[in-house]
């Protein structure tokens, strides 16, 4: 791989991992699981994939990740969470299990499995001004919602009923769905796009 392509990571600890790795590789990123913080320290943005966000949580603590990937956080390392890892990037849950924590740095509140069980996952198309056309085709398993944001946050994408699926602030973004099932590339390309603008800033471009 060429030396100026991102250097990303998919956390690698539960969930649909193979799928982002594939994405992101094929989008031209030196793309890497990440289990542990010497992996964590070698990548320049980082993937929170689907799962269950109280494994992965705990899974994180176990494996010394926890707080490594809050530093990085507060230190502007892009991120992108989908499902599981929107529930992570948020500051606050609904519905969480008793001692669960997440890794925040989205100012939001997030309902986990807000449409219910497996057998009622769905797909639907979502206007995503900030990706332009097409629509979005979007997939929801166990999917989580945010309902609720502060000033900072910036809704991307919201269902008819208002419940807002897609998410950012600064450096970080998270979707409820799963766009690496559907071959959907842009939001993984969004967040590419952040790496390779945090490159020799220390920051993420405005």
């Amino acid at each position: 791989m060429a030396g100026n392509s991102p250097r990303v990571g998919v956390l690698a600890l539960q969930g649909d991992v193979r799928e982002h790795l594939a994405v992101l590789t094929a989008l031209g990123a030196d793309a890497q699981p990440v289990r542990r913080p010497g992996e964590l320290a070698a990548v320049e943005g980082l993937v929170l994939p689907g799962g269950e966000s109280s494994v992965i949580d705990k899974l994180a603590r176990a494996f010394g990740l926890f707080d490594p990937i809050r530093q990085a956080i507060t230190d502007g390392m892009p991120m992108y969470g989908t499902c599981a890892g929107l529930i992570l990037l948020a500051d606050r849950i609904d519905g969480a299990i008793a001692g669960q924590r997440t890794f925040g740095g989205i100012d939001a509140r997030v309902a986990r499995n807000a449409f219910g069980s497996q057998t009622q996952s769905f797909e639907t198309d979502l206007e995503v001004p900030a990706l332009g056309s097409p629509p979005v085709h979007a997939v929801f398993i166990r999917a989580p919602a945010v309902v609720e944001w502060g000033p900072d946050a910036e809704p991307l994408a919201s269902l008819p009923d208002g419940r807002v699926v897609a998410i950012e602030q600064g450096a970080l973004l998270g979707t409820a769905f799963h766009p690496e099932s559907t071959g959907e590339t842009r939001f993984h390309e969004r967040f590419l796009h952040r790496v390779r603008n945090r490159r020799g800033t220390g920051r993420v471009a405005p």
